[in-house]
């Protein structure tokens, strides 16, 4: 069975989780031993956009949950977020930006990084992105949804830790997830394995994103 969905999700009604998101990631380098994820962190003040031209995913799951972390000026705060998971995914021509603000001498200043363009994608196992906005045209092949999170057994299972989630509450599931012409904003991402092939960075002034 096969679903197709368009459309985007802001968060103004938590309790639905209806749209997967895409592979992105708050930092270069994510080297964890695969199986072995990080406890939840406390997330940064700055959310970053991400762009893809496709994601093709197998075992993926999709729950709510609360990403605790600072405002850009050191105060705490939470965001409510969708966590997708993904056993393994393939990403094409991803582009993640973030920008920073207000920066003495030079104002705003953007940081964009580009992998996946080439003829090898990026590739990542037991991938968790924590999604505040999406849209992209998506597929799913045999989906449930309105699974409890803890009972959503076709993805990598829930981060555990000190992951703020309801294990009772509501999930979506399905064997593979195609997504394209990917646009999100996401707060963190955490990874078994993240391969950035032909990875490139800039830096720029101003405010330059993916999208």
């Amino acid at each position: 069975m096969e679903s197709q969905v368009r459309g985007g999700t802001r968060w103004k009604r938590f309790a639905v989780v209806m749209v997967p998101s895409v592979a992105a990631t708050a930092c270069i380098g994510v080297a964890l031993a695969q199986g072995a994820l990080a406890a939840s962190f406390s997330v940064s003040g700055q959310s970053f956009k991400v762009t893809t031209k496709e994601l093709v995913g197998e075992g993926f799951s999709q729950y709510g949950a609360i990403d605790e972390g600072y405002t850009a000026d050191g105060k705490k705060t939470a965001h409510p977020v969708a966590v997708s998971a993904f056993k393994t995914a393939t990403i094409k021509s991803l582009c993640q930006s973030v920008v920073t603000p207000n920066i003495p001498v030079f104002g705003n200043v953007s940081l964009i990084l580009r992998a996946g363009d080439g003829a090898q994608p990026v590739e990542a196992k037991n991938l968790y992105i924590d999604v505040a906005e999406l849209n992209a045209d998506a597929t799913f092949t045999n989906i449930d949804i309105g699974v409890a999170a803890k009972d959503a057994t076709k993805g990598p299972g829930m981060k555990g830790g000190g992951e703020q989630a309801n294990p009772f509450g509501f999930a979506q599931q399905a064997e593979k997830a195609v997504l394209k012409d990917v646009k999100q904003t996401a707060w963190a991402t955490t990874a078994g394995t993240f391969k950035l092939s032909g990875l490139k960075m800039s830096l720029s002034t101003g405010v330059k994103e993916c999208y």
